[in-house]
């Protein structure tokens, strides 16, 4: 029998899917997640056939940065647009504007092409991300909504872990071009799931969008992940270049601010800030994301150059950390549903997460595989308990109307988070190793890192005995101080837990039904 549920602030009852629809719904949204999350798995493992075929070298780093842009760029939009404008139709054009992007990606025929279509693609996967969760957010109530955290959570480190596999299978066996037009015939089929099944309430918002908020906001957002991407690489953390991207992000940011106080309908309703957990767990997001993708970037270099391991099967590398992750997070998803309680897990999960970065901190020349396996199981049991309950309660702590802009806001801090950490960390590290191989291996040593502080196996291979000696201890260096650093902010996210109210789930009971039917009343509960 179909269920019913009251609409926050309307008083209507909202026919929902029978189950078995909503489990169809829900395979069609895991999908869409897969097509935004495997992309940039399996595209960078095909990026030097790409460079071989179509050339320009030189602008190798735009393929990515341009989907990472566009995607940034675009999730607090879609959030809006789905909140304005009916989910649904936000989310199927989400995923045509992606399939399109990827068609027109495997035909480039040249980079400046591939690049601006890799654009198109992003702007698609800013949707997908965020209406995945919106929708989730939509059609199960947040005490239900744990059972699926495990879903999602799989989802996270099968990407991880097969991007790289069925990236380079595809490129091996059918060509680069068809890394690309592998999204088609699957996003095809998330396509018709969607449009068949899923069946929300339409909306039809009387205001229009706020487009000079969405141009400062975009122009915010591209400065930030610019800086986090050239700062240290491209351009010296002091150039002009950086610090002018510095000054028009945080001119962008503040103009942006302030149009949200006067606007009709704001991108990002700043109301939704009075919220202490909504704050909280847009800090805990923002570290979050700081932690893992530092993570993700430097636990395979640490596993190749100082422990010996193939670079082919990099994603099993992370098998510790991201098993660990999926497992606990799918405890966590049934606990806080048979219990309806939550605030343990964010506090558990930061820290396990300080832990975990504080022993990989340890790690050096010397450290085994399984030590390091079981130090990257305390970081994903930890990421486990917060990579969920995030957006759970977050999505909890604002009314229904504004469930579009929670979730992209909650993800964009995680983008934003992720930028930062790779950036920060990143710098630590290269400048630790060049100090170190410059010390242990002197003008030699230098000279190898000169160009850039990471050198892949083969590049390894080739160096003289001494050197690679002193590069394997100079990469235990550099990672023992980028782990610290993550451990450091890490306490940031244990504080953060620490306030947070554990306000009733949607859907928990009665009291929670009253908090539902109300105008504002999670907002209201938890105050400042």
């Amino acid at each position: 029998m179909a269920q019913t549920e009251k609409v926050a602030g309307s008083g209507k009852q909202v026919k929902q899917p029978q189950p078995r629809s909503v489990r169809v719904v829900l395979m069609a949204l895991m999908i869409a997640m897969l097509l935004a999350m495997l992309d940039n798995m399996i595209v960078g493992t095909a990026m030097p056939t790409i460079v071989g075929d179509l050339g320009g070298i030189e602008h190798l780093s735009w393929v990515v940065t341009a989907y990472t842009l566009a995607t940034a760029a675009s999730t607090p939009i879609w959030g809006k647009v789905g909140d304005m404008y009916g989910r649904k139709g936000a989310f199927l054009t989400s995923i045509v504007i992606f399939l399109i992007g990827s068609a027109l990606s495997g035909m480039a025929q040249g980079m400046t092409e591939l690049i601006a279509f890799r654009a198109v693609q992003g702007l698609g996967a800013g949707g997908l991300m965020v209406g995945v969760m919106a929708i989730i957010g939509d059609l199960i109530p947040p005490r239900e909504r744990g059972k699926y955290q495990g879903m999602m959570a799989g989802v996270m480190a099968l990407a991880m872990i097969g991007g790289p596999l069925v990236g380079g299978t595809i490129t091996d066996h059918l060509g680069w071009r068809w890394t690309f037009y592998i999204n088609l015939p699957i996003g095809a089929v998330a396509l018709i799931m969607i449009t068949t099944v899923l069946h929300l309430p339409k909306k039809r918002s009387g205001g229009s969008i706020d487009y000079l908020g969405a141009a400062l906001l975009t122009v915010g957002i591209v400065s930030i992940v610019l800086v986090t991407t050239w700062g240290g690489s491209e351009y010296a953390w002091g150039s002009a270049v950086i610090m002018e991207l510095i000054g028009l992000g945080v001119a962008a940011l503040v103009g942006f601010v302030f149009s949200q106080t006067k606007a009709a309908e704001p991108i990002v309703p700043l109301h939704i800030f009075r919220s202490r957990n909504f704050t909280l767990m847009s800090v805990i997001g923002f570290i979050t994301g700081f932690v893992m993708f530092g993570a993700v970037l430097f636990l395979p270099l640490y596993q190749q150059s100082v422990q010996g391991a193939s670079a082919t099967n990099s994603g099993l590398l992370l098998l510790p950390m991201l098993l660990s992750m999926m497992v606990v997070s799918l405890v966590a998803g049934r606990v806080t549903t048979n219990t309806g309680r939550y605030k343990v897990f964010p506090i558990v999960g930061s820290v396990l997460m300080v832990g975990g970065l504080f022993l990989l901190a340890q790690m050096d020349t010397g450290t085994s595989r399984f030590m390091s396996g079981v130090y990257m199981a305390v970081l994903g049991a930890g990421m486990g308990c917060l990579m969920q309950i995030t957006m759970l309660v977050a999505q909890n702590s604002v009314e229904m109307k504004d469930m579009g802009v929670a979730s992209s806001s909650t993800t964009l801090f995680r983008t934003l988070g992720s930028s930062f950490g790779v950036a920060i960390m990143g710098a630590l590290f290269n400048n630790k190793v060049a100090d170190v191989m410059a010390e242990r291996a002197g003008a030699l040593g230098g000279k190898v890192t000169e160009q850039s502080a990471q050198l892949d196996a083969a590049s390894l291979a080739k160096l003289p005995a001494p050197v690679r000696e002193a590069y394997e201890f100079a990469v235990s260096s550099g990672t023992h101080v980028a782990f610290l650093l993550g451990s450091v902010v890490a306490v940031v996210a244990l504080i953060a837990s620490l306030f947070i109210k554990e306000v009733a789930l949607r859907g928990a009971g009665p009291a929670a039904d009253q908090q539902q039917a109300a105008p504002s009343g999670d907002v209201l509960a938890e105050s400042v």
